[in-house]
């Protein structure tokens, strides 16, 4: 299983909280943004997400329920759920394989000595699209696999009408996906990781090392548009 030690660089503390007084103090103790990990509590929530944003489009989802469940026990750290106020907003579940290109065992298998994250779903829940999450969410999915040792490059397949959201955010066309679902075909993308992960400039102090995902979100980070 791979390690997530070096991914220590995208973590900052969670800042401590005042004191306040009664009468001004918050009515919960959740964080009003957080990135994390997924877990296999998540699951429900995470197929009421996908199945929302993708059976009305393509009749079915990536991953069904038992399937999310899935790859939240084998590889929990490749995946990223976005939260607001405890509430899963947006989310993204990958697994490794091993081979230059997806075949149909990609769907359902995860190969801990591969070095290709096949990123199999990326969605925003409905009442938070149109605000830029989904860019965001993949922005920081992206950065932390550079901080993986063993990861190379990822890759998906989407619909045609997707290609240009995934161009923006800098997967390359491979070309037609040998992967069918009944009557739909999918192109295949690919985006390569190597080098040290991108750190900003005004970046605070890092140090979260039972937690490698979790990032509360800046300001910076919420008016990034679609």
């Amino acid at each position: 299983m791979m390690s997530v030690v070096g991914a220590q660089p995208f973590i900052k503390p969670m800042q401590s909280v005042p004191s306040v007084s009664p009468g001004i103090q918050r009515r919960h103790t959740l964080p009003a943004s957080e990135v994390r990990p997924l877990n296999t509590q998540d699951a429900i929530s995470v197929f009421e997400i996908e199945r929302e944003a993708f059976i009305s489009v393509s009749g079915d989802c990536p991953l069904h329920l038992d399937e999310v469940r899935h790859f939240l026990t084998l590889c929990p750290e490749l995946s990223m759920g976005w939260f607001e106020e405890g509430r899963l907003v947006a989310f993204i579940i990958g697994s490794l394989w091993d081979q230059d290109r997806l075949t149909t065992e990609a769907l359902t298998l995860h190969k801990p000595c591969g070095s290709t994250v096949h990123i199999h779903v990326l969605a925003v829940h409905r009442t938070f699209r149109q605000q830029g999450k989904g860019p965001i969410l993949m922005w920081r999915y992206l950065q932390y696999l550079r901080c993986l040792p063993n990861v190379r490059r990822a890759v998906l397949m989407c619909e045609d009408f997707l290609v240009p959201f995934y161009r923006k955010s800098g997967f390359k066309v491979l070309g037609r996906c040998a992967i069918t679902v009944a009557n739909l075909t999918f192109t295949e993308m690919w985006y390569p990781i190597s080098g040290h992960a991108y750190m900003r400039r005004n970046s605070e102090a890092i140090r979260f090392p039972q937690h490698p995902l979790t990032l509360p979100l800046t300001k910076t980070d919420e008016h990034v548009d679609v």
